[in-house]
């Protein structure tokens, strides 16, 4: 399995990255959202995007729109929130092509759920001793 994390936080993709990781993924990162289509090229494909955009920025959907075409349908993109969105800015995202979000800060049991939900439970173990760490930046 293989992962894309786009975070401009340098110790927030080094968290996820190790998250990930030991979950069985494996992770490519990527700064920010102009140098994500070219890490994914590199990749080849992804069965998970985690990013952290705007929600409320016309650019940001923009750019979910352009992954999500970039990407297969069976690909999986987490917004990685800074707040919770609002209803408006939700449907636009999940309209755009995001499959789902979580909010920063968030715990290990968070990203576990949203993998559970999206499918990937039977292919990794959670680790037991992180299930409710909170992943800060």
């Amino acid at each position: 399995m293989k992962a894309l994390v786009v975070e401009s936080s340098s110790t927030m993709r080094s968290v996820l990255h190790r998250l990930l990781l030991v979950r069985g993924f494996e992770v490519s990162e990527a700064d920010d959202s102009s140098n994500a289509l070219d890490v994914l090229q590199q990749m080849g494909s992804a069965d998970l995007v985690l990013l952290n955009l705007g929600l409320h920025e016309a650019e940001s959907l923009e750019w979910i729109a352009r992954l999500r075409h970039e990407v297969t349908r069976n690909t999986e993109i987490v917004i990685l929130a800074e707040r919770e969105p609002e209803a408006r800015e939700l449907h636009r995202a999940l309209i755009a092509g995001a499959d789902d979000y979580l909010v920063k800060p968030f715990t290990a049991k968070q990203i576990d759920e949203k993998l559970a939900k999206a499918g990937f439970n039977d292919h990794w173990v959670s680790p037991p001793d992180s299930q409710d760490q909170t992943c800060r930046y």
